[in-house]
């Protein structure tokens, strides 16, 4: 929830390999990738949702995966012993 909230006082300046491309001049060579259209896609506001929130989701949906994956591997644990 920090991160999520935090996020909203980030610097707007590009960072990483974004400064990196425009500082060297090869940023008009990058190309969207094949989700660049879906709503947690990118930094920023894509589709309406704000980069705090998505972060938040993004957080959120890993925890569920991880957990689902720990939940059928401990599954199949007991089913062996």
């Amino acid at each position: 929830m920090l991160a999520g909230l935090v996020s909203f006082f980030a610097s707007s300046s590009p960072d990483g390999l974004e400064a990196v491309a425009e500082n060297k001049g090869f940023i008009d060579q990058a190309a969207d990738h094949l989700f660049g259209e879906w709503a947690l896609a990118d930094y920023g506001e894509v589709g309406g949702i704000p980069v705090g929130v998505a972060g938040i989701i993004g957080v959120g949906l890993v925890l569920l995966i991880a957990g689902a994956v720990a939940w059928v591997a401990r599954s199949r644990n007991k089913i062996r012993v």
